[in-house]
């Protein structure tokens, strides 16, 4: 198995430098090593020493040259995007996503299937027979594929790789260990190193690294209700030991005391990853015969198989009930927002995990709840949007973890 250590913690000057460099070539490439200098305030000569190993690994190649205002024409450098490949799985409300990117971050394989239940049982075999499809999808790849990257839900111990997984014992909700040790199993069957990664926190990075919010550094993630990913002044945030970006306490002995009147959850309580939608929409739909009728025959469904997509589909087509329900939520998800906001003071909250799917009337409700709750002076530059990497965020991220681990340790 190749040995790059995807669980290391912390970056030597060299290996922060090899990242910085290989990161304004991906993100501005073709650009001469002037320029890269210029950027990063180093002299020109460490630039090239840098750039000469790329060179030799065939990471980086030189191309034609670039326009001079005298002398001689500085050469242009870009990254070789298909120098290796990487795979990155991600777990989203509705589905799970599996790709192949290069080093660029261009998707060169998808595949993808609806979301599996919530036991860890299922959901593990699944992530084992996604990356087996794109392995089966990528055979002219597969000897230059750098890594795994996987982002899922549940408390990701940094420390010592285990996981703790959300599951609901009837009304309740407990955290299970992973007893399946996930990751050796994974590097064990596909002779690649992994790295694990909490589902927020991945695609928080991903829409990072690939530079979706021109330059923002401070940023949050929000990812259904129940986590988000963090990032403080470039850096993805994760706490002492990987936890950071758990927004609500819950005690199942103290379940049925702690609640509260606003739409039958606190914004501060656990709440179902789809913030409690269906189970809305469900209460709606047994107190509304005749508009539960037509809810029915608008998206083919009945109360056994209610699930978000189908009340994302009926709002868009003007379903009175299915809107009510997402407004509803809108304004739970905008208070619980506007805590982060009054907290961490970003200037971008990120909305994704498939709630994207909701439509603009929802995200400009949230918006409307945060302004209403929040202070005023953090909410004056604020932007509120949907992930622009949608369903392939999570998975996306995990994969740009992994490349910019690559990119560390590749001297």
């Amino acid at each position: 198995m190749r040995t790059i250590d995807f669980q290391k913690e912390g970056l030597s000057e060299k290996e922060k430098r090899n990242i910085d460099i290989l990161e304004i070539l991906r993100r501005r490439g073709p650009i001469s090593r002037p320029d890269i200098s210029k950027e990063m305030g180093i002299n020109v000569v460490t630039i090239s020493n840098y750039v000469d190993e790329f060179i030799k690994r065939n990471l980086v190649y030189e191309k034609e040259l670039d326009t001079s205002e005298g002398g001689r024409r500085p050469v242009l450098l870009d990254l070789n995007s298909q120098a290796g490949f990487v795979i990155g799985v991600g777990l989203n409300l509705m589905n799970m996503v599996g790709l192949l990117v290069d080093l660029k971050g261009n998707i060169v394989t998808k595949t993808q299937i609806a979301r599996p239940r919530q036991s860890v049982k299922e959901i593990s075999e699944c992530l084992l027979e996604i990356v087996r499809e794109i392995l089966r999808r990528s055979k002219e790849h597969a000897s230059n594929i750098r890594g795994i990257g996987m982002g899922i839900a549940g408390l990701i111990n940094k420390q010592t790789g285990s996981i703790h997984w959300p599951q609901k014992m009837g009304h309740y909700y407990t955290y299970a260990s992973v007893d399946i040790p996930l990751k050796d199993l994974m590097e064990k069957e596909f002779n690649l190193p992994v790295l694990i990664e909490n589902d927020a926190t991945s695609a928080c990075f991903g829409e990072h690294w690939l530079d979706l919010g021109h330059g923002l550094k401070n940023v949050i993630y929000m990812f259904s209700g129940v986590g988000c990913g963090i990032m403080i002044n470039g850096e993805v945030y994760r706490g002492s030991q990987g936890y950071a970006g758990e927004v609500s306490i819950y005690n199942y002995k103290e379940e049925d005391q702690f609640a509260c009147a606003l739409g039958n959850s606190c914004f501060i309580k656990r709440w179902e990853m789809d913030l409690g939608i269906v189970d809305d929409l469900k209460s709606l739909l047994s107190e509304n015969k005749d508009k539960a009728l037509k809810f029915f025959k608008l998206t083919s469904s009945n109360m056994d198989n209610v699930d978000l997509r189908s009340v994302f589909i009926a709002s868009r087509a003007g379903d009175e009930l299915a809107s009510l329900a997402l407004e509803k939520a809108a304004k739970r998800l905008g208070i619980k927002i506007a805590c982060l906001v009054n907290f961490l003071n970003p200037e971008v909250v990120v909305i994704g995990g498939g709630l994207e799917e909701a439509g603009e009337n929802f995200l400009n409700k949230v918006s409307s709840a945060v302004k209403e709750w929040a202070f005023r002076e953090a909410t004056e530059d604020l932007k509120i949007v949907y992930s622009q990497l949608r369903e392939n965020a999570v998975a996306l991220g995990a994969a740009s973890l992994v490349m910019q681990r690559t990119f560390a340790q590749l001297c």
